[in-house]
């Protein structure tokens, strides 16, 4: 094994927290932004259905980040675990930048798709039992959960819509429930297809990492630290474009017709 693996651990830009501790900004933060989000649905800025993604978005991107700690523990390493991380409670998986900032603004915008990420959940990889092997399992768990819960909110659409369960005769109004399926289904195959973007710090880039040569790790691991800033950047303003996130819209709406 190199010297240069496992890699260096990343600091952490919240600082020391107690582990899953509620972070008082977040709360005042989420609370904020639902409450301009009740606002802007009363002035029919946005639809229902805008809010019903938004609304179905911030727990898909937090069973992703789960998903990653879940498969590090069966791997042998409990860092998640004992950090607190390993909860459905949702306060100690948010971050206020990717959780809630950019999704509202890529909502707001009326960018045609929306995406997020929650606080990583911490992984020590020398812990794993196959470093380099694992990690990529690990990295890819988070995709790969979005994928079943796409595929749930879509079979569930399916058998609801076929068997007429709280459809009305002579409406073509939809209903609530329909709507938050069909919002959940596309915002978990948005979050599991950026997320395969092989770009640090997504986890497609695990793929990439595991085919760098050991002796050329240690450049790498120099870029990694601006992988954050052009993810953002591409989301706030290259998915915004018509021929980006409007093909890549039609794209997931393709796929969602074809299994609902």
């Amino acid at each position: 094994m190199s010297a240069d693996w496992p890699p260096p651990p990343r600091p952490s830009p919240y600082g020391r927290r107690r582990p899953g501790g509620v972070n008082r900004t977040t709360v005042v933060l989420v609370v904020v932004v639902a409450i301009v989000l009740l606002l802007i649905v009363h002035s029919h800025h946005i639809s229902s259905f805008e809010v019903c993604y938004f609304c179905t978005l911030i727990p898909s991107i937090i069973l992703h980040e789960i998903s990653h700690g879940v498969v590090a523990n069966m791997c042998g390493d409990d860092t998640a675990k004992r950090a607190g991380r390993l909860t459905l409670n949702p306060i100690p998986h948010i971050d206020p930048l990717g959780s809630v900032v950019l999704p509202v603004l890529l909502v707001l915008s009326g960018s045609p798709v929306a995406f997020g990420w929650a606080k990583p959940v911490p992984v020590n990889i020398s812990r794993l039992h196959h470093p380099r092997n694992e990690s990529v399992l690990v990295s890819l768990a988070g995709p790969f959960t979005n994928g079943v819960l796409f595929f749930a909110c879509a079979l569930t659409f399916r058998y609801l819509a076929a068997h007429g369960v709280g459809l009305s005769a002579g409406t073509t109004a939809i209903p609530l429930g329909y709507e938050i399926l069909a919002a959940g289904g596309l915002a978990n195959i948005t979050v599991g297809v950026f997320n395969l973007i092989p770009l640090p710090p997504l986890d497609g880039s695990a793929l990439l990492e595991r085919l760098v040569p050991n002796r050329h790790l240690a450049s790498y691991y120099r870029i990694r630290p601006y992988g954050m800033v052009i993810v953002f950047l591409f989301a706030l303003f290259i998915l915004r474009l018509p021929s980006v996130g409007g093909h890549l819209y039609s794209a997931e709406l393709s796929a969602w017709n074809a299994v609902s």
